[in-house]
């Protein structure tokens, strides 16, 4: 008898001081899951990973099919000719591109449509003619001392756009698609006054200059009585805001609808017609490919070059 109810006394006890507690953290959702989703609500994700160890940038399902790829962009975007840095940051940015094309929309293969020119074989031969053996081997060669090297901003590839030339100096990201985007800050890109075609006028008829810019709404002036006034710029020198008639312009869509070379423009009246100089080819954010050029002939690395154009960034390489 006195064993039955020592018995029923035990039980008791583990039921009133371990097993109703238990019940109840496991109604209420477990023991450390709880604790996680709160802090991950209140926090952030990013505080409580700083205690995990991170994941490695998704390879590729083909890195050949990523290198290859990138050969390609870099026949297409950059003159064989240039200087062996220039080259190489290209090829890095060129991937680092593509990576963060490929994790937005969480492909393991590679996206040939995501806005970089690409040249296949027939392509470069096209291209390079008899030349075509000795450069295809430079890129190569190139492409192959960068193999796996992508750009990153804490920790993510950044996005690594490029231009042809800028005005002087690059631009910054809000200027150009409203966003600010902290690698993508205006410096310096002297190099790129001497490029080639830096400065460009064409002239274009004041019929056809309305005719292209109804397209943003009613200018509420005729061909004969339309100007460019009140032009703002940024610290770059793009053309930032100009009224046109009775509306209110970006450079940027002056240049869309004019198909100008870039957004940092002068424009005159001649008559009948409007005389449009610009400076710069492209819409002038991160990397001046003619800038890297630049920089590459005065010595510069290709790291050197990345960092020049892309703020606070580092390198990582795909796992």
């Amino acid at each position: 008898m006195v064993k039955k109810i020592l018995w029923v006394m035990l039980c008791y006890l583990f039921l009133a001081m371990i097993g109703i507690p238990l019940f109840v953290t496991v109604v209420m959702g477990g023991f450390r899951q709880e604790h996680i989703q709160e802090a991950k609500v209140l926090y952030g994700l990013q505080d409580y990973m700083q205690a995990e160890q991170k994941k490695p940038i998704k390879q590729p399902e083909e890195q050949n099919e990523l290198e290859t790829y990138v050969v390609g962009v870099v026949s297409a975007e950059m003159p064989a000719s240039f200087p062996d840095e220039a080259l190489k940051a290209q090829a890095v940015a060129a991937r680092t591109y593509q990576v963060r094309k490929m994790e937005e929309v969480g492909s393991d293969k590679v996206l040939y449509d995501v806005g970089q020119a690409y040249a296949d074989e027939a392509a470069q031969r096209k291209k390079w003619g008899a030349q075509y053996e000795t450069y295809a081997k430079k890129i190569q060669d190139l492409v192959s001392q960068t193999k796996g090297e992508i750009m990153v901003y804490e920790g993510e590839p950044i996005l690594a756009v490029f231009h042809a030339q800028s005005c002087g100096k690059t631009e910054n990201s809000e200027n150009v698609w409203v966003q600010k985007i902290p690698y993508l800050k205006s410096v310096d890109s002297h190099g790129d006054l001497q490029a080639p075609d830096n400065t460009v006028t064409v002239t274009k008829s004041a019929k056809a200059v309305k005719q292209a810019l109804s397209c943003y709404g009613d200018l509420g002036v005729s061909a004969e009585a339309l100007s460019f006034d009140n032009i703002k710029r940024s610290h770059a020198g793009y053309i930032q805001q100009v009224q046109v008639g009775n509306q209110t312009l970006t450079g940027l869509e002056v240049r869309q609808a004019l198909g100008l070379r870039s957004a940092d423009f002068t424009v005159a009246r001649n008559g009948d017609d409007f005389v449009f100089t610009t400076k710069g080819y492209g819409h002038g954010a991160g990397m001046s490919q003619y800038g890297a050029k630049a920089l590459a002939d005065e010595g510069m690395t290709y790291h050197a070059i990345l960092q020049h154009y892309y703020t606070g960034i580092s390198f990582d390489h795909i796992a």
